[in-house]
């Protein structure tokens, strides 16, 4: 039998990186995921600095470039005529985290995967069904089902990286309450550069988000927000005439209408969640990614949460003197940051997806504010990139409003987190 020193479930970007983090530090560590191959999804495809600095220091950033990943400097949001709301520049950031990155889904997952280490075993196939424990209740392994076989694998440590519907983190007594947002995304993979080729562009529209970015060889990712059964049941036709209605409610995509209509069949339809794991530690098992937490999806913080979550447990993991301290470190870095990026991508969900007239027209006017002010916009860019945690006060959130803001033009010099 072989002796792992960790055993991590899911061999998605939370679990790839744990994988490779763990890897680094010469541990001997088992991946396992219950699938053999990983669908093409259009999710976690947008890299923020915060992780492209652990991403650079695990070499895969450059790898990731070499495999066509593109460049980005800016996130704008927009209204359904072009006209700007709020400006995130990225070129405003410390030197070395002023670049944002696109890249597939797949290709990211495949360039985690070829990085791991020697001593690193990616196991597919394999479902963790439930943990593990030993008389004290310690989490000391997990049972695994492969085709028809059932087997016990034990290790010290245990990372759950199962996705939001986690076994583990159920089998660990680990409670979660998601709350659904009352829409949902839908994504499309199309042809051509988008109307902003060097931006990712959200678009506030009278029916909601509008989210648009380039990918690689030449191609834009769109992302429309629906109502969950607007488009149920609907046949070719149907949809075609759905596509050809962004022209009215956004007519800065006109150029992309019939871009859409013919790559209907790359659509893919999302439901959108959110929650916080009370705790991510239970003695022997650490919880990462998406079966610690959630986020809407606009201000892409889902992977690159994860690959921070990754890094933080590895290096606890080489800095403490045991693993039960290793985990306790964890928790306590990780949960105050988890709760931050929470609320900023529920706050930033809020302001763009809203669309009752009074909502729209106070989001409306806390963007332009914000906008306005030197110091909130780089606050807010700040957060965003996962540099640091520097919530808006709640005097911040009245200079939003119209409060006039005499510290607008001081901008904060923070060192990275």
């Amino acid at each position: 039998m072989t002796t792992w020193d960790a055993i991590v479930c899911g061999a998605g970007a939370a679990g790839l990186a744990t994988a490779r983090a763990l890897g680094g530090l010469g541990l001997r560590t088992l991946v396992l995921d219950r699938q053999h191959h990983r669908p093409a999804i259009a999710k976690g495809e947008v890299l923020q600095p915060g992780a492209l600095r652990v991403l650079g220091h695990w070499g895969i950033t450059d790898r990731l470039t070499t495999a066509g990943a593109v460049p980005l400097a800016r996130l704008t949001i927009r209204g359904p005529d072009a006209d700007p709301l709020m400006l995130f520049d990225y070129t405003t950031l410390p030197a070395g985290y002023r670049t944002l990155y696109s890249h597939d889904h797949t290709t990211i997952l495949t360039t985690l995967a070829r990085a791991l280490p020697p001593h690193v075993e990616l196991r597919r196939g394999a479902l963790a069904d439930t943990l593990l424990h030993d008389t004290t209740g310690r989490v000391t392994g997990v049972r695994v089902r492969q085709g028809r076989d059932t087997h016990d694998l034990r290790a010290p440590l245990v990372v759950a990286a199962d996705g939001m519907s986690s076994r583990l983190r159920r089998a660990a007594g680990i409670t979660v309450h998601p709350r659904t947002y009352p829409h949902r995304l839908i994504a499309f993979d199309l042809p051509g550069a988008p109307p902003e080729p060097e931006d990712i562009t959200a678009y506030r529209t009278p029916r909601g988000l509008r989210l648009v970015y380039p990918l690689p060889h030449g191609r834009t990712r769109l992302y429309c927000q629906i109502h969950p059964d607007e488009i149920r049941g609907a046949d070719r036709a149907a949809m075609t005439h759905w596509a050809t209605a962004l022209d009215h409610d956004t007519p800065a995509l006109r150029t992309l209408t019939e871009r859409v209509t013919g790559s209907l069949a790359s659509r893919q339809v999302f439901a959108l969640r959110h929650y916080t794991a009370p705790t991510l530690t239970v003695p022997g098992l650490a919880l990462v990614g998406e079966a610690a937490h959630a986020v809407h999806s606009l201000a892409a913080q889902g992977m690159n949460t994860a690959i921070c979550d990754a890094h933080a447990l590895a290096h606890h993991l080489a800095t403490a003197p045991g693993p039960d301290a290793a985990l306790a470190a964890y928790q306590a870095e990780r949960l105050p940051w988890i709760r931050h990026i929470a609320v900023m991508s529920h706050d930033a969900a809020r302001l763009v997806t809203a669309t009752g007239r009074t909502a729209r027209a106070l989001g409306r006017r806390a963007l332009r504010r914000t906008h306005r002010s030197p110091r909130l916009r780089y606050t807010a860019t700040y957060n965003l990139a996962g540099l640091g945690i520097h919530p808006f006060a709640p005097l911040d959130r009245l200079h939003q409003l119209g409060l006039p803001d005499p510290r607008s033009g001081r901008l904060p010099h923070w060192h990275p987190g």
